[in-house]
């Protein structure tokens, strides 16, 4: 059977002659401004943009579900394989070669967020490899790029221009401190405000701007590395090129897709922006309803919106981890001012179709190829085999480092989603299989709840003060939390213990709100239909609570603890203007688990810290006190800083944990 054509038909572009394919494929000068064409002349230009951002080190292909219409004509959950970026590679590639004037671009935050970043080689090295597998003609540094200092970003934006690529390395808003690695009087030009490209005879201003306050706060720029604001960076860099008789500028911008319609609100001179550091999906409504990608768009794609003086400013974003590819068509007037801009969000897939664990058979292979090709937004690509040969040594580190010894846990570190023991629906609910039988002998997890639980709630707290702007608190879900730990552990067996790769995200709450995000959790577990996956565990924070009260009642005496004198004092619920700082995973800070509060918290109190959960683990583990074998030793925490003080359940607990006595 003939596989279905990758990208969905487009009216074709005028052929515009092999110089300027050329011209539109390769790579562009490093910084600096490109010298105006002799003899051009004001006309209109045709211009497709290649875009993604937010990569984050994720290099491989993962599996995805989506609703995909079988032979019967019924929705099914369909699993197959999803980006990674030697098919990110191949798709650029295509659309590039259909296309006679292109621009590539990434939009920052290619660091952090996989093994790959810290264990396959240099720290972010892979990442250096398979960007310049596709040659960018931009890349604007992201708050993520900061994440180990200005040394680290330079020996980074070092391995990017080690080959013939020289990706100009965009910023028009930080300032490298005097001692800086990357201050201009000892690293001239490698990071630049603006860049500009010449397609068609045409000159195009491309400006890098770098979120200012989340990367002060959340990254780890040098001290007096500095970050200006945005639009103020910006559109003094506008007027430069201007100045020079630019009339098509391009934002490249990780400020987030919220941020980037304020921005640009304040400008005068931009013509389109592609956008960053906030992960949006954009494009129909489809995307999330008739096909269930798992993730709503946040606007369409692309986002028409106006400048300061209402001229028409096109602004798109590509997702995240290599998932999306984003092409942008953009029509400028012989003004350069656009006149038209349209453009498709590919989601990249491939063919290799399941359903239910089997490969689809032919009849409803077909019937998914065809609904693949009617979505306007799937795309079944190839991986590229040169990116994939490129990326195999990395990989091969990446799986060994995940056999290796990175700790021990002398003591089992038992598993217990909810304290006490016996159901109040069914037999299993008090989540005793995941621990031995030893473990649930002891009675500790009976009375407290989880030991690894909790070890993870704590561990969030001590790397998050440390780094990412610091924590007063933080919550895990108990289900969050898959395994155990006990004996020699590996790092992929450390990464099993929270394996969703969530991002980690800070939060500013009232002390009520920490009050009713704890009841909202309780409420998950033990009202209505209930379940065990959303017993809250906190770092830094404790109470005592009765389930067998009404709902909004069941937790009472809470304490938050000193980070400092080490002291626990009541929460200050009296005070309703304080805030405290919680570290928390995206998942539950979308109000997954019931968490309805924390989904509540407006985006002016809330911060994406670009951290994965299990990196922070890891984190954790690492700095642990070494044992006489020279491995960090994981234990058991003391007794007070264990959430749950005190847990009076609806049933009274049975003398074996075989037998159940319910009480109503």
């Amino acid at each position: 059977m003939q596989a279905p054509r990758p990208f969905h038909d487009r009216s074709p572009i005028p052929w515009l002659g092999l110089a300027a394919l050329l011209l539109a494929a390769g790579c562009a000068p490093m910084g600096g401004k490109a010298p105006a064409p002799a003899g051009s002349a004001p006309r209109p230009l045709a211009l497709t943009i290649l875009h993604i951002n937010d990569h984050h080190s994720h290099l491989d292909a993962t599996r995805a579900t989506l609703r995909l219409k079988t032979a019967d004509g019924s929705r099914q959950a369909v699993a197959v394989s999803a980006g990674g970026f030697p098919r990110v590679k191949a798709a650029i590639d295509e659309l590039a070669a259909r296309s006679p004037h292109v621009l590539k671009l990434h939009a920052g935050d290619a660091l952090t967020g996989t093994p790959y970043f810290t264990r396959a080689g240099e720290m972010g090295e892979p990442d250096a490899a398979m960007m310049n597998t596709v040659c960018f003609d931009a890349f604007a540094l992201g708050n993520h790029e900061f994440d180990k200092g200005d040394s680290s970003l330079k020996r980074f934006i070092d391995l990017l221009h080690a080959g013939h690529c020289k990706t100009p390395v965009l910023s028009a808003n930080v300032r490298f401190a005097a001692a800086s690695a990357l201050h201009p009087s000892r690293a001239p030009d490698v990071v630049s405000p603006s860049t500009v490209i010449v397609r068609d005879g045409q000159r195009i201003g491309i400006v890098g701007l770098t979120i200012a306050a989340k990367t002060q706060a959340s990254s780890r720029p040098d001290r007096g590395t500095v970050f200006e604001d945005e639009a103020v960076a910006a559109q003094r860099e506008i007027d430069a090129l201007r100045g020079q008789g630019i009339d098509k500028i391009i934002l490249l911008s990780h400020t987030g897709y919220g941020y980037d319609k304020q921005i640009v609100a304040r400008l005068d001179g931009v013509d389109v922006l592609v956008g960053g550091d906030s992960h949006s999906l954009l494009g129909p409504a489809s995307m999330a309803g008739t096909y269930a990608m798992g993730a709503t768009p946040a606007g369409p794609y692309p986002t028409r919106t106006t400048d300061k003086l209402g001229k028409p400013v096109c602004l798109v974003q590509a997702w995240e981890y290599g998932r999306v590819v984003g092409e942008l068509n953009v029509e400028f007037d012989a003004r350069g001012e656009v006149s038209k801009c349209e453009g498709t969000p590919h989601v990249l897939i491939g063919d290799d179709f399941t359903i239910g664990g089997a490969a689809v058979g032919a009849p409803d292979r077909s019937a998914i190829l065809a609904d693949v090709r009617a979505s306007g937004f799937l795309a079944i690509v190839a991986p590229d085999s040169a990116a994939a040969r490129r990326l195999q040594p990395f990989k091969l580190r990446v799986d060994a480092f995940d056999k290796t010894v990175v700790a021990q846990a002398p003591d089992e570190l038992c598993s217990r989603r909810v304290p006490g023991g016996s159901p109040t629906r069914t037999a299993g609910w008090n989540d005793y299989g995941r621990s031995s039988a030893a473990c649930n002998a002891l009675g500790d997890v009976t009375r407290r709840g989880g030991d690894i639980q909790q070890l993870v709630a704590q561990a969030f707290l001590e790397i998050a003060q440390q780094a990412y702007g610091g924590a007063d608190l933080t919550l895990q879900s108990g289900g969050g939390v898959r395994v155990p730990l006990h004996g020699d552990i590996t790092a992929g067996r450390a990464i099993e213990v929270v394996p969703f790769g969530n991002p980690m995200y800070r939060l500013e709450v009232t002390a009520t709100e920490i009050r009713n995000l704890l009841e909202d959790g309780i409420e998950a577990t033990y009202g209505g239909t209930g379940a065990t996956g959303p017993y809250p565990y906190t770092g830094g924070l404790r109470w005592d609570v009765d389930a067998t009260r009404p709902k909004g009642s069941r937790i009472a005496n809470i304490e938050l603890r000193d980070s400092v004198t080490g002291t626990w004092a009541p929460l200050d619920l009296g005070n309703a203007t304080r805030t405290y700082k919680l570290f928390v995973l995206s998942f539950n800070a979308s109000g997954g688990d019931g968490y309805g509060t924390l989904a509540a918290v407006p985006a002016s109190r809330r911060m994406d810290v670009g951290a994965l959960d299990a990196d922070v683990f890891l984190e954790y583990i690492t700095a642990q006190p070494k044992g006489a074998n020279g491995l960090p030793q994981l234990r058991k925490l003391e007794p007070a800083l264990y959430s749950t003080k005190s847990h009076r359940d609806v049933w009274t607990p049975p003398a074996s944990p075989r037998a159940y006595s319910l009480r109503r």
